[in-house]
């Protein structure tokens, strides 16, 4: 059970549409869709009767909304309780999407780690979807992302403020043969082979309107393998399993090495910001310090 599945089934119920809803949690629809379905297959009944339209939900589907929103108050109320102890101590909470975490935070925090004096930082990394949902529950002090019209639309508030703290770049890569000459290229002969993130993530949707939507008439790939995990992919291209897009961050080390290479163009590459958000009204009064230092670091004014 995931509190996110309450949110969705309250949601589903107050949007009266699937499409509708999906849009109010910021998830694509059949993200969406499977996210209900994860609901009702861990409660062992079905909620919605989808052979009526439109959206309708089962006697147990609306029995169960009351439920959810109880237990979505019953979960916070909690939450609150408990931070009130943890606010005794000195605590700095990060969200960030996976590949920033592993490839850009600690040497990030690392540099600045004179800024966080005594403090405690808890870093948490998944999806960028699950990470803003977080973020805007209140759960943590700051969100670490690419920026994208995606993440724009969800965080362009007037309770929330952004600098950037950083840049990569996403780099059509693959692994390299004895002779040096990269194992996977695009070809008007054969259809390259792709590892590729999934259309629904954040690094999926940008492949695909910023990448492959740009390929010449004619030249085709395949995908033979998707994860979220752009490690995973870097895993595999260090395999000669295919070609990925992979943030230049993560694969320092590999390119200067010779153990990956650069595909030419028509291959794009893709310049991303990082920025960093917090809600202006920050939980701790070390976590308003803390902004205020990076931002004096970085010689930047409020965005």
């Amino acid at each position: 059970m995931e509190i996110k599945w309450l949110k969705d089934i309250v949601a589903l119920s107050e949007n009266g549409s699937f499409s509708k809803a999906a849009e109010a949690r910021f998830v694509t629809q059949p993200a969406f869709s499977r996210r209900i379905r994860s609901l009702e297959n861990w409660l062992g009944v079905r909620l919605i009767d989808r052979n009526r339209y439109p959206t309708t939900l089962t006697p147990e589907g609306l029995e169960f909304v009351d439920e959810a929103r109880r237990m979505i108050a019953d979960t916070y109320a909690t939450r609150d309780r408990l931070r009130l102890r943890e606010e005794q101590h000195q605590t700095l909470q990060f969200f960030a999407q996976h590949s920033l975490a592993v490839s850009f935070f600690p040497s990030w925090i690392r540099n600045i780690e004179s800024l966080v004096n005594d403090s405690l930082v808890r870093l948490e990394a998944g999806n960028l979807h699950d990470m803003i949902e977080a973020f805007h529950a209140g759960m943590g002090d700051f969100l670490l992302s690419f920026a994208s019209p995606v993440t724009l639309d969800q965080l362009e508030r007037d309770d929330i403020e952004s600098m950037q703290v950083g840049t990569d770049r996403l780099i059509p890569v693959t692994a390299v043969d004895d002779a040096g000459q990269p194992r996977h290229n695009l070809s008007p002969d054969t259809a390259m082979k792709l590892l590729a993130y999934p259309d629904d993530s954040f690094l999926g949707e940008l492949v695909k309107r910023e990448c492959l939507s740009q390929l010449p008439a004619g030249m085709t790939y395949r995908p033979i393998f998707e994860s979220a995990l752009a490690e995973g992919l870097k895993a595999l291209v260090l395999q000669g399993q295919g070609m990925a897009w992979l943030p230049a961050s993560l694969i320092r080390h590999e390119l200067e090495h010779g153990l990956l290479c650069s595909l030419e163009a028509p291959l794009p590459i893709l310049d991303l910001k990082i920025l960093l958000y917090r809600f202006k009204n920050t939980r701790t009064p070390e976590a308003d310090r803390f902004w205020n230092y990076i931002l004096e670091l970085y010689n930047l004014g409020y965005s």
